[in-house]
């Protein structure tokens, strides 16, 4: 077969990107410009290896990456193909006219979410690989009955080993329940240690849906303010000193959800300190441990070996796919007995097939490649909407340049309606998360802008429309 293409690849050994991403940067110039047309075919990973004089696997992995975009697409034993519908061009004929709805809203044809990652990388073959070969073993009638309340006993394991190695924690398998996200993650542990007339401290602006969970449970909810370095504990040694009645606090110290702040190791250990003194427990979310593009994350304030009263809640949902509800939550021996009671009337047990499956990946290598390989696509888009900023909105923000998770937090320099900027963008079929989304009394000054899901073009699109009402 002709290879329709005249390979003209250009590498850069010495660049921070990786060459992975180069080529495939190199392959979608090569379509956007007209290079390559749809129905064109690729040379075999072989051959482009070769051409390129690179690894197979470095091949491999760029393509991967334009398949999961939606730039390729395979044959068996046919092929790789420029793909029939291309993303940017199915973009561009989806915005040039507004779709009508029936309450006559513009539905959104962009949408700056929380900070979700990009749904197409996900290793959903992988994924579906290993689904299919548990239910293929000849022991699967195992895993069709009920199990554990807690998870499955090697799943449980691997996460508490996961927590010992990369987060520097000491905890067992025992401390550790599996839910389906972390929502119910927040919701067990509300129950656990909140009834009513208690009192929970939380960050403001903060994470509404954790809120709800606490005032579930009849919890009364007492907001402490965010600073530069992380709570204001001024504010949390006030409220220690009004009411007895405080069993919790929740925070979100790696990337402070909303604002990306990351707590200063001062405070970390403060809080810790007011922890023992008080008897209260801190329920520590760390929702994007993860992503983080310095030269180490910080260590969880869970990891402290003087860290007493302690729940720690994470997830793989970000990791893989949103719609993969796997959380997991991590207490003491004591706590962790009272979420299996309150597990069981909510949940017999979770998805032990699934579990299994998302084992495989652990085990197999196959999450820490595709770990490795989303961070330095979402570094990249990272610094691509830090350039956005700087050029198109330069002088009407402020923000700092988030070291992890998939989300900035701008704050306007001069004082603007927000509601009217959201509804505006809307408008235009841009959808922005209203600040009062992540306030608890008056509305936040800043938004909170998602960039993990969205194409460079997307972007710079929100991007330009923004700028026209700061």
């Amino acid at each position: 077969m002709l290879r329709p293409w005249q390979l003209e690849i250009q590498l850069d050994k010495k660049s921070n990107t990786a060459l992975y991403l180069q080529i495939a940067d190199a392959i979608i110039y090569a379509i956007k410009s007209g290079k390559l047309s749809s129905g064109n075919t690729l040379p075999g990973s072989r051959q482009l290896a070769g051409l390129l004089e690179v690894n197979r696997n470095t091949v491999i992995e760029a393509l991967d990456v334009l398949i999961t975009e939606g730039w390729l697409v395979t044959i068996d034993r046919k092929g790789t193909f420029v793909a029939d519908v291309l993303p940017e061009i199915f973009l561009d004929k989806k915005t040039k006219e507004p779709i009508a709805v029936a309450d006559n809203e513009i539905k959104p044809h962009l949408v700056f979410d929380d900070g979700l990652p990009d749904s197409r990388l996900a290793p959903m073959t992988d994924l579906a690989r290993a689904y299919r070969e548990i239910f293929n073993r000849k022991s699967r009638w195992q895993i069709m009955g009920y199990s554990n309340e807690f998870g499955a006993a090697e799943f449980r394991k691997a996460i508490a080993q996961m927590l010992n190695f990369k987060r520097g924690m000491n905890v067992s398998q025992e401390q550790v329940c599996i839910t389906r996200g972390s929502q119910m993650a927040m919701y067990l542990a509300s129950h656990c240690l909140l009834t009513k007339g208690d009192c929970a401290m939380i960050e403001n602006p903060g994470y509404k849906p954790a809120w709800k969970a606490f005032e579930n449970a009849g919890a009364t909810l007492l907001p402490v303010s965010i600073a530069g370095d992380g709570l204001n504990l001024d504010e949390v040694e006030e409220y220690l000193r009004t009411y007895s009645a405080i069993k919790a606090i929740y925070v979100t110290p790696h990337h402070q959800f909303p604002t990306t702040v990351t707590m200063s190791l001062k405070k970390r250990l403060k809080l810790i300190e007011l922890s023992n003194r008080y008897g209260f427990t801190i329920i520590e979310d760390d929702y994007d441990h993860e992503f983080h593009f310095g030269q180490r994350p910080v260590l969880p304030i869970s990891s402290y070996e003087n860290a007493k009263n302690f729940v720690y809640i994470g997830t793989l949902s970000k990791i893989v796919a949103p719609a993969l509800r796997i959380g997991y939550l991590v207490t003491s021996p004591e706590n962790i007995m009272k979420v299996g009671e309150h597990r069981k009337i909510i949940d017999v047990q979770g998805d032990n097939i699934m579990e299994e499956a998302v084992l495989h990946l652990i085990n197999e290598g196959i999450i820490k490649r595709h770990l490795k390989k989303t961070n330095l696509i979402y570094k990249s888009k990272r610094d691509y909407f830090e350039g956005l900023c700087n050029q198109y909105l330069k002088g009407k923000i402020t923000f700092s340049k988030p070291e992890g998770g998939l989300a900035f937090w701008i704050v306007p320099n001069s004082k603007i309606d927000i509601s009217f900027v959201c509804e505006q963008l809307s408008l235009k079929g841009i959808k922005i998360m209203n600040p009062e989304n992540f306030s608890f009394t008056d509305s936040a000054s800043g938004f909170r802008l998602g960039y993990a899901s969205l194409t460079e073009k997307q972007m710079e699109e929100g991007i330009i429309a923004l700028s026209e009402y700061l």
